[in-house]
C-alpha cells in the first residue's frame, strides 16, 4: 500500500448511494417530519391502603371465641387461693394484694388454724397477726384490714360473709374486684374480676382502652354473657400467669396467636418461647397447695420447703 502524501490536496470522495439515499430530497419544502408524541406522566405508585378498623361486631366475635379456646385450653381454670369457706376466701383474697398467690397459700394455714372464724380473727392481738402474714408484705396494713373486717363480720353480719355486692364492698380493704373473687367462687354469683393480669390482657385484646378497673369491668361484661363471666376471668388470669406474661409473653408457645392482634410483642421462637412458660405449662408445680383434684399440675410447696431446681419460676 503506497504511502499517502500529506502535502497532496484532498479530493472530496463520491458519495456512496446508501449516503445518497438517505440525503433528502431537493425541493423548495423541508421534508415534514412527523412530531413525536410527549411521553405519558407515569402514575404514582398506588399506596398502601390503612388496614380497615375492626369493626364492633367482628370484635366482640374475637373476644367470644378466644373465651371458648381459652376454655380448651384451660378446662382446669380455678381460683388459685387456697380456702375452705367464704371467710378464708375473703381473707386470703385480701392478704393476696401486691403479692403472688402462691405466697399467700405458704401463709394462710397457720393464720386460719390460730383464728378459725371471723370472731377469732377480730379478737386476736395484731403483732400476732402481723407476725404470722408477714411473708405476704405490708403486713401492718393487710392486719389492719382483715382485724377490721372480721369485726364488721362479727358485728353487722352475725359472722357470716354477706353475698351481695354492696355489702362486701363496705369491709374494710375489699374493693369490687375482692368482692367479685368471693361473690363468683363461694357463693356462685357471676362478677368479673380485673386484676393486674385482666387489664393487661384485655388491652393486648382490644376489648377495651381504658385502664380503668371500673371501666374495663363494665366494657367487658358487655362482650359476654353474664353465665360466663367468672369462668372468663379464670380463664384469662391463668392465660396471663402462665403464657402472656407482662414483660416477656411467650408469643411463640400461645395457642391463641391466630386471634392475638398483639402478637409479636413478645418472643415469637417456639423453642425461646416454651422457656418462658410458668407452670403447669412449664412443668412447673402451681400456685396451690390443695389444687383441685382435675389440676393437671403439681401442688405447691409449702412456706419453707426446699423447691426443685426447675421450681423458681
Amino acid at each position: 500500500m503506497e504511502p499517502v502524501d500529506p502535502a497532496a490536496p484532498s479530493t472530496p470522495a463520491k458519495p456512496s448511494k446508501v449516503a445518497a439515499a438517505a440525503k433528502p430530497a431537493a425541493s423548495g419544502k423541508a421534508a415534514a417530519t412527523k412530531p413525536s408524541k410527549p411521553a405519558k406522566p407515569s402514575k404514582p405508585a398506588a399506596a398502601a391502603k390503612p388496614a380497615k378498623p375492626e369493626s364492633r361486631l367482628a370484635m366482640v366475635r374475637r373476644a367470644r371465641r378466644i373465651n371458648r379456646e381459652l376454655a380448651e385450653v384451660y378446662p382446669y381454670a380455678h381460683p388459685e387461693l387456697d380456702f375452705r369457706n367464704p371467710f378464708e376466701l375473703l381473707v386470703a383474697t385480701v392478704l393476696s394484694a401486691q403479692t403472688t398467690d402462691l405466697r399467700v397459700n405458704q401463709t394462710t394455714p397457720a393464720l386460719f388454724a390460730k383464728y378459725p372464724t371471723p370472731e377469732d380473727l377480730a379478737a386476736a392481738v395484731p403483732e400476732e397477726v402481723e407476725e404470722l402474714i408477714r411473708p405476704t408484705g405490708f403486713f401492718r396494713a393487710k392486719t389492719k384490714s382483715i382485724m377490721g373486717l372480721a369485726a364488721a363480720l362479727r358485728d353487722d353480719f352475725g359472722g357470716e360473709v354477706p353475698g351481695r355486692l354492696e355489702d362486701l364492698v363496705k369491709l374494710p380493704g375489699v374493693g369490687r374486684k375482692t368482692a367479685f373473687v368471693v361473690l363468683g367462687n363461694a357463693f356462685g354469683v357471676p362478677g368479673i374480676t380485673v386484676d393486674t393480669h385482666f387489664m393487661r390482657l384485655a388491652r393486648r385484646w382490644r376489648w377495651t382502652e381504658s385502664d380503668d378497673p371500673v371501666k374495663i369491668e363494665a366494657e367487658v361484661a358487655e362482650i359476654f354473657p353474664k353465665s360466663e363471666w367468672t369462668m372468663l376471668s379464670h380463664r384469662v388470669i391463668f392465660h396471663g400467669r402462665r403464657i402472656c406474661h407482662a414483660r416477656k409473653p411467650a408469643c411463640g408457645a400461645c395457642p391463641i396467636t391466630h386471634l392475638c392482634p398483639s402478637y409479636g410483642e413478645g418472643e415469637t421462637d417456639p423453642e425461646k418461647a416454651r422457656k418462658l412458660l410458668k407452670y403447669e405449662k412449664g412443668g412447673l408445680p402451681g400456685q396451690r397447695l390443695n389444687p383441685p383434684p382435675d389440676y393437671p399440675g403439681r401442688p405447691a410447696l409449702p412456706l419453707g420447703a426446699a423447691a426443685a431446681p426447675d421450681d423458681d419460676a
